[in-house]
Order: C-alpha cells, then structure tokens, then sequence
C-alpha cells in the first residue's frame, strides 16, 4: 500500500469589502504612503465593518465557497481546525462556532493559536489526522479580524494589519501528493517583542487595562524584524535540504506576508527567484492566519498538479516554520 499524503483538494478565500488606504491611515496617524510603502510594502488593508461581525462570519464566506468548489455538503466534514490569533470569543472555539454555522453536523473542531504561524501549524496538524487514517476530509481555516485589536493611533502597528479569512480541504492521497514535510519551531522568550499585554488570565481585564490600552497588539518591531527576517528565511531552507530540493525545484514560494523585505530575505536565502514568489501584501496588508491560504487562493488557477510549494511563516511568541508539499489538482 502506497503512503498516505493529506493533499489539499480545494482552497478559497474571503476578504471584506472595505478598503483602509494608506492614504486614509495619514488622517489618523502620523505616517504617509511612501513611509509606510518603503518599510513594508503594503498600500492598502481590508477591514470587515458592520456591527456584530466576527472571525467566524469571514469563514463562513470562505468554507462555503470551498465547498461548492469541491462539490460536497458541510456534513461531510470530520475535522474543523481553525487557526486565528482573533477568536470570536475565548471560548467556544471559534472552530465550534463555523462548525454550526456552515452546518457541519458530524465535525468536530478546535481553533489553534500561534499568532502568523498559525495556519503552518494547523495544516501540519490537519495532515496528521489524514495520514493516520482516522480522517479523510479535514478543514483547515486560517483567518484573523485583526482590527478588533489593533490600536488606530499606533503608527507601529496600526499600518501592517488586515483583516481577511482563507481555507483549504485535506483529503487523503496515494499519488504522492499533498504535504510532504515540515519543519516547526517555537521560542517563548520571543514574547515580550510582540504580544497582547492582557485580556489573559495573568491581567484579566479591568477598567485599569482598558483605559491603559493593553487589549490591543503591542509590538517591537526592530527586534522581531531582526528575528523575523533570518528564522522565516532558515526553516525555509532547512525544509528545502531536508528534501533534496534546489531552488530550480520549487515553483512557488508562499511566504507569510508580514513585510516585504521579509518575503524578500526568504526568497534570497532559499534561491528562489522573484517571479515563483507570491506576494499580495500590497492589497491585504498582514492578516496574521490568513495570508497563507489567501495566497494559495489567489494563485490556485496557476498552480500545476505536482508543482512543489513551499510554505513559509513567522509570528509572535516566537513561532516559525515551513512546509513542503506538492499540489494535488
């Protein structure tokens, strides 16, 4: 019997409509395009607006039209990992939350947190459960309404992050297709750099948190800039040695889009050349769980079955990895 991959059968994506320009951002921090373009990369974010809109109402977008896609009901899926830093609600998971709305009767979910690494994390996670046997349809969703956390006067933040949702479906593959190998890393002394100051049980919320503004992403971004830019780049790489791949090898590298210059260390380190690089962090901005999956979603019609991918991804905490598969449609 042939080795069992857990190889994504459809992907897709949803954004909100919103546009919040760079232009719009010089009205309510000091900034201005060109500073905010030079240093990141990004022109513009989509913000979902709309009272009573969470993380889940994005996925619902996105695991609706994957399903369509496919061409099968919610029912059939077994396993719902949902990867976000922006839960609907501390709990239930936010996994439990979709699971009812899309009417996925016969699932059962978790949500997974490792900040931008996330969905790196949740598809490694996802493939384990397809390659033991024990599940043969599992949704992976990465998405974050990271505007429900970012401070709108804070130049050092407000400026890189977005909102939007992406998901994909692993079923098994005996063809060789599908996740081939990965290779995750995770640092907790990172986390001072960049983080939540409360809202956690070491400072639950309290007037005195709220009004010092410590429910919104806090962030050093030389330093996990520093980080960033050199572990994002190696375990690329390291992913690539492991399997005897050369630059020539890959089709696509899918980094996570944090900052341009960060997508542009990585694609040096591994030799990829700039036009297998997919880059959309000039629309998007950083959705954190996100990017990934919308990336994977906005290039679908130029992937090649059998294509080698790889994926790419740093966050806060520290949490970094990479993942090597091999397109299945």
């Amino acid at each position: 019997m042939n080795k069992i991959h857990a190889a994504i059968t459809a992907v897709n994506g949803y954004v909100p409509d919103y546009v919040l320009t760079n232009h719009e951002l010089e009205t309510m921090v000091e900034t201005n395009d060109e500073w905010i373009t030079t240093r990141t990369g990004i022109k513009e974010r989509r913000i979902l607006k709309g009272e009573g809109l969470a993380t889940s109402d994005m996925a619902v977008h996105a695991v609706e039209g994957l399903l369509k896609k496919r061409g099968i009901s919610a029912d059939e899926i077994e396993l719902i990992i949902f990867c976000t830093t922006t839960p609907d609600m501390p709990f239930p998971a936010t996994a439990n939350i979709l699971g009812d709305k899309i009417g996925a009767k016969n699932a059962w979910g978790f949500d997974l947190q490792a900040a931008c690494s996330g969905f790196i994390f949740g598809l490694a996670t996802g493939a384990q459960f397809i390659e033991s046997g024990k599940h043969s349809k599992v949704l992976v969703v990465g998405g974050d309404k990271m505007s429900s956390i970012i401070n709108y006067k804070d130049r050092a933040t407000c400026i890189i992050f977005g909102d939007g949702c992406g998901a994909v479906l692993l079923e098994p593959n005996e063809e060789g297709y599908g996740v081939i190998d990965s290779v995750l890393k995770s640092d907790g002394a990172g986390r001072s750099f960049l983080h939540m100051k409360a809202g956690g049980s070491l400072k639950p919320a309290s007037h005195e948190t709220v009004d010092a503004g410590e429910h919104f992403a806090y962030q050093e971004g030389q330093a996990v800039f520093k980080f960033a830019v050199t572990n994002m780049a190696d375990v690329a790489a390291e992913v690539m040695e492991r399997n005897n791949l050369e630059s020539e090898d890959i089709a696509w590298l899918v980094p996570h889009q944090a900052n341009k210059r960060i997508i542009d260390a990585t694609a040096n380190r591994t030799g990829v050349s700039a036009d297998k690089v997919i880059v959309n962090i000039e629309r998007y901005g950083n959705t954190t769980n996100g990017t990934i999956p919308l990336c994977l979603w906005e290039w679908e019609s130029k992937f090649n079955k059998g294509d080698n991918l790889i994926l790419a991804a740093f966050g806060g905490g520290f949490t970094w990895g990479s993942i090597y598969l091999k397109w299945a449609y």
